[in-house]
């Protein structure tokens, strides 16, 4: 039965008398009803003698004990000084090193910034120099890769290039008569020497070189080689102001030419400017084919033999034939010039300088083009076509016959009399190389001794008298330019 059954109900009991406790620490208290309420399980079966434990009192709020600690004795205090010290002269002796190097550095990068800047200031102070001395002062070119402007350009070559007046001797069926040819020319080098196209000056019993000025120079004739249709003329005067000489195999089409001559043998010291319009463009000229670049500044009668330069100044070709005449409508042919590449000028120049004549090799044939027509009929190949071979002469000497075509020369591919006439700059009298040609459609090589180029040599056959466009023709209606410049006898 529950003790607490009826608390509810039962009132509040009068206050007793409270029985002494035990003191403090006296033991322990076992409810045996001395003034004590019992438990109401005090006297219950199932209740084992338990062993008694004892109760200590623990403050509750007393701070737990902390651990001790040993202290470790502290290194001496010089030894952490020392090991900064050391940090510091490590952090210190790095940056002395970088900033050396840094500066270093600095100093050659300024002295080279300094170098260029003076060598421009140099080359700037030079160009002004240059414009502001004589005429006999040699031009200073812009840098590589700039240009002039056409005004530029004309007050920087004018002082080169001259005017030339030759008096020529004629014979015809009326006798013996005197006339005047006019045309153009440059100044090669300060010596005096003078370049223009050799029909300028072809039987010529007189000539004059007029420089812009005005001033005359009587001229001799050094040399020349009608077959590329160059002469040299040698004039006594000082402090002559040479062109420069260029690079014709730099050219590319479309690329701004100027050319600078006397046309009409009237208008000295006239100024055009074009275009690049072709390259390699084949034109008989006297007999003879030469390989030529089309522009189409404009080229008078009186521009024969002057120089045509790029926008640096430098001559890149001599002015030598152009285009004229009208059509079947009469339209006029304009626009259509032409002008020896510099590239196969100068060693014939170097050669009739030195030794009045062409010294370049010689194989001792004469040749045409192959007929493009009949060479596709028949699967032949284009090349040089061996129309004679001059007895004991290099070719005759190395085995090659009439009738075969020249296909290479000493590795030089040859499809044309132009490339054959280039092949054969690359070597010098005497020396030995190969020919490779077809005989019989069947291809073979043979070695070849190549001989000195007589003085007079033509490396194409004449044209028959009766061939109407064998000649560029002075005038004349479309068909017949048609005809002369995309047929002919030598197959265009």
């Amino acid at each position: 039965m529950d003790p607490y059954e009826n608390d509810e109900q039962t009132q509040d009991p009068e206050p007793q008398e409270t029985p002494a406790q035990p003191e403090e620490g006296s033991g322990t208290y076992h409810g045996t009803g001395s003034g004590w309420k019992e438990s109401p399980y005090a006297n219950s079966p199932y209740v084992m003698d338990q062993p008694q434990q004892e109760y200590h009192y623990q403050p509750q709020n007393q701070p737990p004990r902390k651990e001790h600690k040993e202290h470790k004795p502290r290194k001496p205090i010089w030894k952490g000084a020392l090991a900064a010290l050391l940090a510091v002269a490590l952090v210190a002796g790095g940056c002395l090193v970088t900033a050396s190097t840094v500066n270093a550095r600095w100093e050659a990068r300024s002295a080279q910034t300094e170098k260029e800047f003076t060598e421009k200031i140099e080359q700037l102070q030079k160009q002004i120099d240059s414009a502001n001395t004589s005429k006999n002062t040699i031009q200073t070119l812009p840098a590589s890769g700039s240009g002039l402007t056409p005004s530029q350009l004309y007050s920087g070559n004018v002082d080169s290039v001259v005017a030339i007046s030759s008096t020529v001797q004629a014979t015809s069926i009326y006798g013996t008569s005197q006339g005047t040819s006019s045309g153009s020319g440059f100044v090669w080098s300060a010596e005096g020497y003078v370049v223009t196209n050799y029909h300028v000056v072809q039987n010529a019993t007189n000539v004059k070189v007029i420089t812009c000025d005005s001033t005359e120079y009587p001229a001799e004739i050094v040399g020349y080689d009608a077959t590329n249709d160059i002469a040299v003329l040698k004039v006594e005067a000082e402090n002559l102001r040479p062109v420069t000489i260029g690079s014709s195999s730099a050219l590319n089409i479309g690329d701004m030419v100027a050319a600078i001559g006397n046309p009409l043998g009237t208008l000295a010291s006239t100024q055009t400017v074009g275009y690049v319009s072709g390259m390699n463009r084949e034109v008989t000229t006297d007999n003879a084919i030469i390989s030529m670049i089309q522009t189409d500044c404009a080229i008078n009668p009186g521009n024969s033999g002057g120089p045509l330069f790029n926008m640096n100044g430098e001559v890149i070709g001599i002015t030598t034939a152009k285009y004229s005449g009208t059509t079947t409508s009469g339209a006029s042919i304009e626009g259509i010039g032409f002008a020896i590449p510099i590239d196969d000028v100068k060693p014939i120049v170097e050669d009739l300088i030195h030794y009045g004549y062409v010294t370049g090799a010689y194989m001792g044939v004469t040749v045409e083009n192959t007929d493009a027509e009949s060479a596709a009929k028949f699967g032949l190949p284009t090349g040089a076509y061996i129309v004679e071979v001059v007895k004991g002469g290099a070719a005759d000497r190395a085995g090659i016959q009439p009738k075969d075509i020249v296909i290479d020369l000493g590795g030089n591919k040859v499809s044309n009399i132009t490339d054959l006439t280039r092949a054969l700059r690359n070597f010098k009298a005497g020396d030995t190389t190969t020919v490779t040609l077809i005989r019989s459609g069947k291809e073979m090589t043979l070695d070849i001794t190549l001989d000195e180029k007589p003085q007079e040599t033509t490396t194409a056959t004449e044209p028959s008298s009766d061939s109407s466009d064998s000649n560029m023709p002075s005038e004349g209606n479309y068909n017949d330019w048609f005809n002369w410049f995309f047929g002919g006898r030598n197959g265009g």
